[in-house]
């Protein structure tokens, strides 16, 4: 989430890309550190279960926004015309 923002407050949409790609790579990190946690018995299989389960529903959501930025219109604040 925090990357999302600090690429939302870039005000332009090349900058505001790159950043749900490293939130999207976070996401890969946090899946790996599950399986430490799983192999490591800090989580038992059906708690590793349901977080894996999520960590995989938002890399696909992270990857829909990616998706919908680059064919979006929309440019940011310092692609606009100042009066």
């Amino acid at each position: 989430m925090s990357n999302i923002a600090e690429g939302f407050e870039r005000d332009g949409n090349q900058e505001f890309i790159q950043f749900p790609y490293i939130a999207k790579g976070s996401c890969g990190e946090v899946r790996s550190q599950l399986y430490v946690a799983l192999d490591q018995a800090y989580v038992g299989q059906p708690e590793f279960d349901e977080v894996a389960k999520l960590a995989r529903r938002l890399s696909i959501m992270i990857t829909n926004l990616i998706e919908y930025l680059k064919s979006s219109r929309m440019r940011g604040k310092k692609f606009r015309n100042s009066d």
